[in-house]
């Protein structure tokens, strides 16, 4: 056993050292791009069969709210209609409320996970969750993603709940068992696309599982399919979820964002030498339109890292189209034919099982 686990994280090693390549600053990780590697994975309609385009043309018209949320373009390049804020709750801390909106999907999947977490270990501190989205998406700094309702942080679980100061290294003194059964716990129990955490963390929690005996087979399935490493993210888990239904109504309504003036946006970060004209002559609108949109009046000057709203007259053709979407089947471990008493193997206590 001990040769497999030796095993498992020299192989987890390799598969990230490829990604490594880049330096990424806290909540910036090259990683969390979507955009540039989303394939087609599905037919054209698989979770709104029941709204033909005349009926969510009519509801798009009239009573957009009763659509629900609508995840719009990709992670890294989208939006969200009818987001769903994030509420308190015993099971876990939301952060920072502000900027705790998402997809319907991706609310009921996080509360779903915590209260799993908090069902094993109910003396334990409540989980906590730091950014998720804006209310309408878009662009979240620092990061690249969390536009479109699908992504959430999740801080760490830490031995005697105490978080650790700034230089600690965050293996040493994390949690094993609340962060192995948060992170089984997304894996099973949810639709998640991504995970994204450091490669030191990954091998506390591949040395605990396997110390717990959980497959090594499935451990290596998950680790680099699901559970990729990402330098910046060795204090919580940056997860992404599919939000099918939100997804499958953002693709259709996309054609349809035209036919609502003040839904047809894009958030725009302005960087050096952008002006209102070049912005204006980008995507397609108006001095004038920016202008109101942002309430910017006479000579006011853009700063640098300023949102701008940009109303967008066409049928959206800045905003990325996603491909037809159907969710994988989840990857489920085999069932444990060993009994708790096997859970110490090789002599390995699971509750200590930290990084070597």
């Amino acid at each position: 056993m001990r040769l497999a686990l030796t095993a498992l994280i020299a192989l987890t090693a390799a598969a990230v050292s490829a990604q490594e390549g880049v330096t990424a600053t806290e909540g910036d990780a090259p990683e969390e791009a979507e955009s540039a590697t989303a394939e087609p994975v599905g037919p054209a309609l698989l979770y709104t069969r029941e709204l033909t385009d005349q009926d969510l043309a009519r509801t798009f018209r009239d009573d957009l709210a009763s659509l629900g949320s609508v995840s719009i373009g990709f992670a890294d390049r989208g939006r969200v209609l009818n987001a769903v804020q994030m509420p308190q709750d015993p099971a876990w801390i939301v952060e920072r409320p502000n900027v705790a909106y998402a997809t319907r999907e991706t609310i009921d999947a996080l509360a779903q996970v915590f209260r799993s977490v908090h069902r094993r270990f109910p003396a334990s501190a409540p989980a906590r969750l730091s950014h998720v989205g804006a209310r309408d998406g878009g662009n979240l700094r620092p990061h690249r993603s969390h536009q479109s309702g699908r992504d959430a942080d999740i801080g760490l679980f830490y031995r005697g709940d105490r978080i650790p100061p700034r230089g600690v290294a965050r293996e040493s003194v994390m949690d094993p068992a609340r962060n192995w059964a948060l992170l089984r716990a997304l894996i099973t129990e949810t639709d998640v696309q991504l995970i994204l955490v450091d490669k030191r963390i990954q091998a506390v929690l591949i040395r605990y599982a396997l110390a717990i005996g959980e497959d090594a087979r499935w451990l290596g399935q998950i680790f680099g399919r699901i559970v990729r490493h990402a330098r910046s993210h060795r204090d919580h888990f940056h997860v992404r979820f599919y939000a099918p239904r939100s997804q499958e109504l953002g693709r259709r309504i996309q054609p349809l964002l035209a036919l609502g003036p003040d839904d047809n946006v894009v958030l725009h970060l302005v960087r050096s030498g952008n002006t209102l004209g070049q912005l204006a002559a980008r995507y397609k609108t108006s001095v004038v339109a920016i202008r109101k949109a942002n309430r910017i009046q006479g000579r006011s000057v853009l700063r640098l890292g300023q949102h701008l709203v940009i109303p967008v007259r066409s049928n959206c053709t800045v905003c990325p189209l996603p491909p037809p979407l159907a969710i994988p089947p989840r990857l489920l471990p085999p069932e444990r034919s060993s009994s708790v008493a096997q859970s110490w193997v090789g002599g390995i206590n699971p509750e200590m099982a930290t990084a070597e």
